[in-house]
């Protein structure tokens, strides 16, 4: 599977506007149709990191701004490797939490919050995207995610 382009600008501030055309104002589903939202305030997640490694993000990524168009493709790819996502303030998998992998790498977090009135899955929200270098493997052997389970937990805080 060919990699999208990597995208080049020269400010943040382009890439920013990017990331609101291309994503915040887009129609955008996931290869098993669940809706994602991309809210603006996202941004400095997804673009951001910890120069004093200390949780505080205060340093644009080159590494992740480039890999913008990648965001989509991972999400909409059929191929997608999916995983639960680590709750770190809880310290468990978290099944809402879904981490999609296609390139090498690279991974999209969208968090699962809403089921229409036919009980389905229908949307999520955009957490971050990033080279997981360091986590990969840590990532690659997480418990699968499950469309099936995050349904029944999401009709059970609905109160269906």
């Amino acid at each position: 599977m060919s990699k999208p382009p990597l995208v080049h600008y020269a400010t943040p501030a382009e890439y920013k506007v990017h990331y609101e055309n291309h994503y915040c104002r887009e129609k955008i589903f996931t290869f098993d149709n669940i809706r994602v939202y991309f809210r603006p305030v996202k941004f400095g997640h997804a673009f951001y990191e910890s120069s004093a490694m200390n949780g505080k993000k205060d340093a644009f990524s080159q590494n992740r701004a480039e890999r913008i168009g990648w965001i989509r493709a991972t999400l909409e790819h059929p191929q997608a490797e999916l995983y639960q996502g680590w709750n770190k303030d809880c310290k468990v998998y978290d099944n809402s939490r879904r981490v999609s992998v296609v390139y090498d790498d690279f991974i999209v977090v969208i968090w699962m919050n809403k089921i229409d009135q036919n009980g389905k899955l229908s949307t999520a929200d955009f957490v971050t995207a990033y080279v997981a270098d360091n986590s990969i493997e840590k990532i690659r052997k997480s418990p699968k995610w499950n469309l099936e389970e995050i349904q029944k937990e999401l009709e059970k805080k609905s109160g269906r």
